[in-house]
């Protein structure tokens, strides 16, 4: 029998591949960072093909690494930046335009017009997703209109739609797959999370070409298998799922109640609420956690847009640290921020204010502010925006009887002590730390095993996630709600900064 799981983790700022032993212990790991292109203000982008590039070289180093072949490998998790929107030749696989990563607010203008008309309550209704320019259908619309030639190649057939997942799939089976799983349609505006379709009323209101999108499967079953050439043996892809989403499942948030917080390049919080799909009135999304022989399970979801990034603004922005391993030891030269607090809205607000006229704000500087108090208030301004999202959730699910008991942390910032020790003392609830803090690419990996029967249940997966740290309040109630308030005072001078009409 084949020993490993092989996932990849195609994220924002890099792409990865982590060889997994039966115990979701880690053989080997490898990553690569690629380009950020920031053609305008507020438009990010991506090459495509430099994603499959560094994708590819990660899966083959991983392997080496870990001194297995591909014959070694059970089969092949993905999970992914969410949202991000690529279109290409169907035939000849050459992109049409670079991506337009999940960030990009180029499109935030004609949501507003759609919101206008009225058609906000209809998209929430039928996706769960606020009308935003966050997701991928509005970017979609984007390259059609401005791509010279694409919409009419669009329907005539040439052209594929797909977010990372689907890029991946096509490439890894040379062509030969055009699919997404249910939890990234439920990422595009386009998907109906009720029905389990792409919606065609939707479809006509952002003037998408259905000819364009990918087949729809479920999170864990086997797809397909790569191309001959490309790894030297013919590995089943069996499993998919957005990178939040997929963390959730690593995290083994696997039972109603259950919910984790991912501190990457943003912050993502979800909160497994099972067969239900609980309409949000904080305007948090209701998402597709993953489906499983075709059953849905889903989950609120509320995502920070710049949770990590804000240490990388540090960083090459500001240039006050040289790596971003240094922002917790520069932090920890002052008690606390000096009354310094840092609005990261570098691309506007996500959840619960869905500004995408936000911009990033310093309050509170004095004559006396270092770097160090900077360095702080950028890390507390990571866990005062998921104490947010956190509270919505509460209010979302406090009339469903689903009460939460702790946060289970994961991602990059998760490994950062002080970080976590303030997140818990701003929650007043425990934060958790599994042992693998790499749980969106183990929870792709769950899902590609479980497809193969490299495990055998959900419930072999429950005992396989263990503590490593756990991080108790120890903050008063009373210091707890004033801190809360300096720091929404501060948000609200963020907002509706730039200039706009409506």
């Amino acid at each position: 029998m084949s020993q490993y799981i092989l996932a990849l983790d195609q994220g924002t700022t890099s792409s990865r591949a982590i060889v997994f032993a039966h115990d979701g212990s880690i053989r080997a790991k490898a990553q690569k960072e690629f380009t950020q292109y920031f053609p305008q203000p507020g438009w990010v982008e991506h090459d495509a093909l430099e994603i499959w590039a560094t994708q590819s070289g990660v899966m083959q180093e991983a392997l080496s690494s870990a001194g297995i072949r591909a014959s070694d490998v059970a089969a092949i998790g993905i999970t992914n930046q969410r949202e991000t929107t690529l279109i290409w030749d169907r035939r000849t696989g050459q992109p049409i335009h670079n991506a337009i990563v999940w960030q990009d607010r180029r499109t935030a203008a004609f949501c507003d017009e759609l919101s206008a008309s009225g058609k906000a309550a209809l998209f929430q209704q039928k996706t769960g997703l606020v009308l935003d320019a966050y997701f991928s259908g509005t970017k979609v619309r984007w390259l059609l209109e401005h791509v010279p030639g694409a919409r009419r190649r669009a329907e005539a057939g040439e052209l594929c739609f797909g977010t990372i997942d689907s890029w991946l799939v096509y490439k890894l089976t040379d062509g030969g797959l055009h699919i997404t799983d249910a939890s990234n349609a439920s990422r595009t505006l386009l998907y109906n999370i009720h029905t389990g379709e792409w919606d065609d009323e939707l479809l006509n209101l952002l003037d998408v070409p259905r000819s364009l999108l990918p087949e729809v499967r479920d999170s864990s079953e086997v797809y397909g298998h790569t191309s001959p050439g490309l790894l030297g043996a013919q590995v089943p892809i069996a499993g998919i799922a957005g990178d939040q989403q997929a963390a959730t499942f690593g995290q083994a948030c696997l039972d109603i109640g259950l919910a984790k917080n991912t501190y990457g390049t943003g912050c993502f919080m979800l909160l497994n609420t099972g067969e239900k799909a609980v309409d949000s009135q904080h305007r948090l999304l209701t998402t597709v956690g993953w489906q499983l022989k075709g059953e849905r399970t889903y989950a609120l979801e509320g995502g920070v847009f710049v949770a990590g990034a804000v240490v990388q603004w540090l960083r090459d922005g500001l240039g006050i640290i040289r790596s971003a391993a240094e922002v917790e030891e520069l932090a920890a030269r002052v008690p606390d921020s000096g009354g310094v607090v840092l609005v990261p809205a570098f691309v506007g607000l996500g959840a619960p204010y869905w500004d995408p006229y936000a911009r990033g704000t310093v309050v509170g500087i004095t004559r006396g502010t270092t770097a160090a108090h900077i360095a702080r208030a950028a890390l507390e301004s990571v866990a005062f925006q998921s104490a947010e999202l956190l509270t919505a959730m509460q209010q979302d699910t406090a009339r469903t009887g689903i009460a939460l008991q702790e946060l289970r942390v994961d991602g990059g910032g998760s490994t950062n002590d002080a970080m976590m020790q303030f997140q818990a003392d701003i929650l007043g609830l425990p934060v958790v730390r599994p042992r693998v803090t790499e749980t969106t690419a183990l929870g792709a990996a769950y899902l590609a095993g479980l497809a193969v029967g490299f495990w055998s249940d959900q419930d072999e997966l429950r005992t396989l996630w263990q503590v490593g740290k756990r991080f108790e309040p120890d903050m008063g109630a009373d210091e707890r709600e004033a801190r809360m308030h300096t720091w929404k005072r501060a948000v609200e001078r963020s907002r509706d900064w730039v200039q706009h009409d409506g």
